[in-house]
């Protein structure tokens, strides 16, 4: 029983996540945005000019990841670098006219889509099931794998090698 509830979890999650991120492809798309990019434009329309590191902290992210996001994003003329005032070294992500402008029609695909996706519960279980998301977010942030030193094994078995070869990793190097 307990093995068909994690199964019946872990589907649920991964096709609902799965979902959320085709529809926001394709709502977002016609904008020029890409699914994600409408989380760092939610944040610097929040407070504009911030720091990859800034936005990164503020997502729960990577600062490359949002590097790798905004340049997607410079490209697109959606935001634009700018050196930080009195550090060379630093650069700030700024939105452009047309980022600023973005915010009322990715707000509302955004409602429109959350409307989509929730049309079937009430205003209680929708928070509800906030509430549960937050709390899934959670529990796996402290999850051991998540947590554990690279390298560190508390099994027999090792993971493979990620060309495919079949073969564990040695706790040593990697040929």
């Amino acid at each position: 029983m307990a093995e068909q509830l994690d199964d019946d979890f872990q589907t649920a999650f991964w096709n609902a996540k799965r979902t959320m991120v085709e529809a926001s492809e394709a709502a977002f798309r016609r904008y020029g945005v890409r699914a994600g990019q409408q989380h760092i434009l939610r944040v610097l329309w929040r407070q504009d000019c911030q720091s990859p590191g800034q936005i990164a902290r503020r997502l729960g992210l990577a600062t490359p990841t949002v590097t790798k996001m905004t340049s997607r994003m410079e490209a697109a003329g959606i935001v634009e670098r700018r050196p930080h005032a009195t550090d060379r070294r630093l650069v700030r992500v700024c939105l452009t006219q047309r980022g600023v402008e973005l915010q009322a029609v990715i707000d509302q695909e955004m409602r429109a889509m959350t409307e989509s996706a929730l049309r079937t519960l009430g205003p209680h279980e929708r928070r509800q099931l906030v509430r549960f998301l937050h709390e899934v977010h959670q529990n796996l942030a402290s999850y051991p794998a998540l947590t554990a030193a690279p390298g560190a094994s508390d099994t027999a078995l090792q993971p493979v090698k990620p060309d495919g070869g079949g073969q564990a990793w040695n706790s040593g190097s990697v040929s």
